[in-house]
């Protein structure tokens, strides 16, 4: 069995994670910004006395990401890192503040590579170890007006990349979580996002979503499932698709080229409906 951390454990992807791997004996120390504000993890916990601590921690804080991971080493050996903290933010480039662009990236990116960087030098010593970043189908797919999110899952993906590239000679996997459309907060944000007065994209993809939640999306129990087989797994494949419409997702759009792709984000919207139902069959509302 493995001694796992998981960032991001509060809700959603995170806390199934969590609770999935805690079952099937995994320790596991769940970690998060406010436990206190996030008492459900730790009720289950206790009620089904599993094994998992819980930490605090922001991973967008070099101070609070240093301090946890020195408590959790003076402890514990790390053999494997999750992590799935993560933020959405959303709009078209022209109307989207700074602010919500770094937020996506302090969060998704820089909060991964601070975790990262903090168990790869024990990893690398052992000759042992995974290291699992839950990315998203918009780590390679990236439909307006998503681009702040888009570009936070595009970098982890090139990150993770380059980093199995440094980490497989020394015996530490490394794997890639993609799933697709699926039932949690950051999706329902997606359904609820506001309209823009200039750019169509966004009401577009907000009933995309929620057409997909209403037929019965992916739960974030199918992630956690997923991840459990790979750090089970022993397997050195990168790439791990983790939702049923993943797969088919990422088959749509290799099957267009760049010009087909732009010329559907820029469809009009009775065209637009027509092109999901039939490649999809999702019944979109606009």
């Amino acid at each position: 069995m493995s001694n796992v951390v998981i960032t991001g454990a509060s809700r959603g992807i995170g806390m199934a994670t969590a609770l999935v791997l805690a079952r099937a004996g995994h320790s596991v120390i769940a970690t998060m910004r406010d436990p206190a504000g996030s008492p459900e993890l730790s009720r289950l916990s206790a009620t089904e006395c599993l094994p998992i601590r819980i930490e605090r921690m922001d991973v967008d804080s070099d101070e609070s990401v240093k301090a946890c991971f020195s408590r959790i080493h003076a402890s514990n050996t790390v053999d494997v890192l999750v992590n799935n903290a993560g933020v959405e933010r959303l709009g078209s480039v022209e109307e989207t503040s700074l602010d919500d662009f770094r937020a996506c990236m302090e969060t998704n990116y820089f909060g991964a590579i601070r975790c990262i960087q903090a168990v790869a030098h024990p990893m690398r010593q052992r000759g042992q170890g995974l290291i699992v970043n839950v990315s998203s189908v918009a780590g390679r797919i990236s439909p307006a007006p998503m681009s702040p999110y888009v570009a936070s899952k595009f970098a982890l993906e090139a990150l993770s990349e380059a980093l199995a590239q440094e980490m497989k000679a020394f015996g530490v996997r490394i794997a890639i979580v993609e799933p697709g459309i699926t039932d949690t907060r950051m999706a329902r944000n997606v359904e609820a996002m506001p309209e823009s007065a200039i750019y169509p994209q966004g009401k577009r993809i907000a009933a995309m979503f929620a057409a997909s939640l209403a037929a019965g999306a992916a739960t974030p129990d199918m992630v956690a499932q997923k991840i459990q087989e790979i750090v089970e797994s022993g397997a050195w494949q990168l790439r791990h698709s983790a939702t049923p419409d993943a797969e088919p997702f990422l088959a749509w759009r290799a099957s267009m080229n760049d010009e087909q792709w732009t010329e559907w984000g820029a469809l009009d919207d009775a065209t637009w409906v027509s092109v999901v139902k039939r490649d999809f069959g999702l019944n979109v509302m606009l």
